[in-house]
């Protein structure tokens, strides 16, 4: 597996420990707590 370049997108849900990060390839990613990133939309 590649390395990706990954940025955060902030939005309201990181309050409740979801984060969503956007992938230089254009793939969004979710991240709930302290389980692996998944990617969400192709």
């Amino acid at each position: 597996m590649p390395l990706l370049h990954m940025k955060e997108v902030f939005t309201p849900l990181k309050l409740f420990g979801i984060k969503i990060f956007r992938c230089k390839e254009g793939y969004t990613y979710i991240k709930v707590w302290k389980k692996p990133r998944k990617r969400i939309f192709t």
